[in-house]
């Protein structure tokens, strides 16, 4: 912990107040490993403030906004259409410290954002979301769709259309930007997208009109979305889709010609408006070649998955840290909880899979740079990363949260404190952009279509050999990827071995993640709690053990790590992960 007072009434420890990001020390180690030296001195700055807001003036707005969320007001008083959607004015807040003051949506696409010469690499913006969103997980979906379409239309629209709408998407001008969204869903067209009903006629200028029935719709009064329609006389499935820009006004000032029906009553994420939209003819604009537009919407999707698998390792963050910090501060029969067996135990399963999900985000994020700089490998890396980090970290999330939880007690279950709101949205993650069975399915997809396996194990084996990792942690760590990387071979060339596809992407998910932690431990040098972290995923993620055997979970070890207190590689291997030779 760092040196800030620690709040206790009667027992009841209160996170209020303290630093997310200066408590937590392997944010620092890890923004120095992705980060070169003077991006870490330019941004680490407002890593250390946006970590001040986090448990303070942002959870407090957090709470307002999740208890008042967006009425839709369909008329004025008058009777006049109206279609208007009032957030509260803590969302509002939240809007700015997101948009405007720390450039969230923007940082990806121009300079100048920190005062830095050029955009930011995508390790500075997924790091702030995961420090943001321990607060707040609604207005990530806003920010993350805004981001997510400034790329899709700068890489696939007409230049004049990029022309017209680009400078608003990448502004912090909160009175002037513009925000995005993605309307794709439908009743009939789900997971299933070459369903899609919703029909586009050109209007003979150079737009569109679109005629459908868009079910959830994010943010649904964006200013502008990306739209999946069917233009008239296309093929069926995905391949007669076109993808279309629809702005929520028209240039002449006036509504364009859609209606928000009415807005969802969700079990996460209240303080954002998603709602049903119907389309009566509305203005869009295609973006890129008709008939591809699933193709481009695709780019959208998988940063829109990447996205919330970085947001639901951010929500395991907010949950192990806030279960540490109790079982730190309260006491229980004389003892802090934190010295209790059971409770060390469950605490240690929190901190592995968040510690999991930050480094797979923050690596991720790192091959994604290499990928959008023309790197061929990258390219196929994050191909098969991304689902598999929104398969296993979304479902993740939801444990953690639940146990993190229980650990407060009764005052968890109450919504003065953040546990029940992160577990209620942490269970969104496994739904947004695709369910756990079709994210699974997309793993598979990409070892038999695209071949991204034999890229993926022979990048982590390259991983391994970085100096610092020792042999034996080496040998224990390439055994479990070689029977990962078979097992996934033989899921995803046989059809009928569809049922394991799930536990086949957990297995690869596992590996790879502890073949990161390593990596990162190797990068770090000075402290080698990531190493321990790395074995700790072997055991309990991938050997083989007996469930109804005595199991010594190295109590030394556990120690050092719930105590942040720094691990030398002796201790970091003192789990028996194998044999050794």
């Amino acid at each position: 912990m760092s040196a800030e007072t620690v709040l206790i009434h009667r027992n009841i420890p209160d996170s209020f107040g303290t630093n997310a990001y200066l408590s937590d020390p392997d944010f620092a180690r890890l923004l120095r490993v992705y980060g070169a030296p003077d991006l870490v001195a330019a941004v680490e700055p407002h890593f250390i403030r946006l970590g001040g807001l986090v448990r303070a003036d942002l959870d407090r707005l957090a709470q307002a906004a999740d208890a008042h969320p967006p009425v839709l007001k369909q008329r004025t008083r008058a009777g006049a259409d109206l279609q208007s959607i009032d957030k509260h004015p803590s969302y509002v807040a939240m809007e700015r410290h997101a948009f405007a003051e720390f450039g969230l949506a923007a940082m990806s696409h121009r300079a100048g954002v920190f005062g830095w010469p050029a955009p930011l690499p995508p390790v500075v913006k997924y790091g702030l979301t995961m420090l943001f969103v321990q607060a707040e997980f609604g207005l990530c979906c806003p920010v993350s769709m805004t981001d997510a379409l400034t790329r899709t239309l700068t890489r696939f629209g007409a230049p004049e259309l990029v022309a017209r709408f680009r400078d608003q998407l990448v502004s912090q001008d909160f009175d002037a930007l513009f925000q995005g969204a993605m309307f794709m869903t439908e009743q009939d067209a789900g997971s299933d997208v070459g369903a899609i009903t919703t029909m586009a006629r050109p209007a003979g200028d150079g737009s569109w009109r679109l005629t459908g029935d868009k079910w959830f719709c994010s943010n649904a009064d964006a200013d502008l979305a990306m739209v999946l329609a069917r233009p008239e006389g296309g093929a069926a499935g995905t391949g007669g889709l076109s993808l279309f820009l629809l702005p929520r006004s028209l240039p002449d000032g006036r509504r364009n010609s859609y209606r928000i029906v009415r807005l969802k009553d969700k079990l996460g994420t209240r303080s954002m408006a998603s709602g049903e939209i119907v389309l009566d003819g509305a203005t869009a604009y295609l973006v890129g070649e008709a008939g591809s537009g699933f193709k481009q919407m695709t780019d959208m999707i998988n940063m829109s998955r990447l996205s919330n698998a970085v947001r639901s390792a951010g929500l395991m963050l907010r949950a192990a840290h806030e279960a540490l910090f109790i079982a730190r501060h309260r006491l229980a029969f004389g003892r802090k909880l934190v010295a209790l067996p059971l409770m060390r135990r469950q605490l240690i399963k929190l901190v592995v899979a968040a510690e999991q999900g930050r480094s797979m985000a923050l690596h991720t994020a790192d091959c994604l740079k290499r990928a959008d700089a023309g790197d061929a490998e990258a390219a196929k890396l994050m191909r098969i990363l991304t689902p598999l980090m929104k398969f296993r970290t979304c479902r993740d999330a939801r444990k953690v949260a639940g146990d993190g939880m229980e650990v407060r007690g009764g005052s968890g279950y109450i919504e003065e404190w953040s546990d029940a709101r992160v577990l209620r949205d942490a269970h969104l993650g496994s739904i947004w952009e695709g369910t756990s069975n079709i994210v699974a399915l997309d793993v598979a997809r990409a070892i038999r279509r695209e071949q991204t396996l034999g890229v993926l194990q022979g990048y982590l084996l390259r991983l391994l050999e970085t100096p610092g990792i020792p042999a034996a942690s080496r040998r224990a760590l390439g055994r479990a990827l070689d029977r990962a990387v078979a097992f996934a071979e033989q899921v995803s060339a046989d059809r009928a071995a569809e049922a394991e596809t799930r536990r086949m992407a957990s297995g690869l998910y596992h590996a790879a993640s502890a073949i990161v932690l390593a990596f990162e431990a190797a990068r770090i040098g000075t402290d080698m709690r990531r190493l321990a972290l790395a074995h700790l995923v072997l055991r309990h993620k991938l050997l083989p053990r007996d469930p109804l055997a005595a199991d010594d979970d190295a109590a030394a070890l556990c120690d050092a790590l719930l105590d942040q207190a720094p691990v030398d590689a002796a201790l970091a291997m003192s789990l028996d992960v194998g044999p050794v030779s």
